[in-house]
């Protein structure tokens, strides 16, 4: 038996092909990193254009997608302080508001804190201390349109999106999810343009202030309910939860209401 064809022989040529390989997908995967992330920022800006009513895939060229979310700015919020956090703070913190992602460090005790059952309405576990919101501003400064991030339990996991809100702080703009894991033609409704459609004009605030915006079943009536989506109690329940969550005073609330006094 020659050497190559010993059981030595064959581990070496094994071995030799796995090296190979590894260092091939290594490399490919050092290469093609800057293109994936990339893509990941593309398709975050799309969901925020897509939120706010300013991206339509069937209609919108893809190469406008730079040149519209250019209106938008990226500020991070201290969700505590209600306030936009300074940029000694955001140094302190390592921070990038155009590139932080806020669900990534959820888990993490320097960014997040714990909920308690009776806080978390929205099945989060942990709430970030800090989110990204995005502003657009017209020439005079004043604010045109709030894209918000939001999120929360639905009835397979946690659906992420973001929710668009005029410059009043109250009015909604549109709403829109982009993860998501609920069932196909019910749950998954969440991201059929009719029902998105239910949103744009509903306002989240009664004129105490208190959260009014709700998902109910059977038909929302008015400016402060949606309709609920059909067989999809417990997504709409989901849905419904994280709107009191994140416009609340444990998300946007305070935010919301010292942006639109100043």
């Amino acid at each position: 038996m020659s050497s190559k064809d010993s059981v030595g022989g064959t581990l070496k040529v094994a071995l030799l092909l796995c090296v190979v390989c590894s260092i091939f997908i290594s490399s490919a995967a050092v290469i093609l990193r800057p293109l994936q992330e990339a893509n990941k920022l593309l398709d975050r800006n799309k969901n925020i254009l897509a939120a706010a009513g300013m991206y339509d895939p069937a209609v919108t060229p893809e190469e406008e997608v730079v040149e519209l979310f250019a209106q938008f700015t990226p500020r991070i919020v201290d969700l505590d302080a209600g306030e936009f956090l300074t940029e000694t703070k955001l140094s302190s913190l390592g921070i990038d508001p155009t590139t932080y992602d806020q669900r990534s460090v959820q888990t993490e005790p320097e960014f997040s804190d714990a909920l308690s059952g009776d806080e978390d309405i929205a099945g989060l576990k942990r709430r970030v201390r800090y989110a990204t919101v995005y502003i657009v501003r017209d020439d005079s400064d004043a604010i045109l349109d709030i894209v918000l991030p939001i999120s929360g339990y639905g009835l397979w996991g946690t659906m992420y999106g973001y929710l668009a809100l005029e410059g009043d702080g109250n009015t909604v703009k549109g709403i829109g999810y982009y993860d998501q894991k609920e069932t196909p033609g019910l749950g998954g409704e969440v991201t059929n343009p009719r029902w998105k459609a239910l949103w744009p004009g509903k306002e989240v605030y009664d004129e105490s202030g208190d959260v009014a915006l709700s998902v109910v079943k059977g038909g929302g009536q008015g400016i402060h309910q949606v309709d609920g989506l059909s067989g999809a109690s417990l997504t709409s329940r989901g849905v419904d939860n994280m709107i009191e969550f994140w416009m609340g005073p444990m998300g946007f609330g305070p935010f919301l209401k010292n942006l639109t006094n100043n």
